[in-house]
């Protein structure tokens, strides 16, 4: 029963590096375009719900891997 927690954990540690990485990425080249425009960053409406829709179709993506 240990093993089956041992890999569940290590896929969680991933799953967050890799999360927290592109965060990270995302927040750098928003603020180098925002300090190239001289301009304070800022994220619309509707640029938050295109964000949103293509995180959705990633995690949706990473669902369907392994199904076949």
């Amino acid at each position: 029963m240990e093993n089956n927690n041992t890999w569940k954990t290590r896929v969680m540690i991933i799953g967050a590096a890799i999360g927290l990485l592109t965060g990270l990425g995302a927040a750098y080249i928003i603020l180098q375009r925002a300090e190239q425009q001289n301009v304070e960053p800022r994220l619309s409406t509707g640029e938050g719900v295109k964000v949103g829709l293509g995180v959705l179709g990633l995690l949706r993506m990473i669902a369907d891997i392994g199904k076949d």
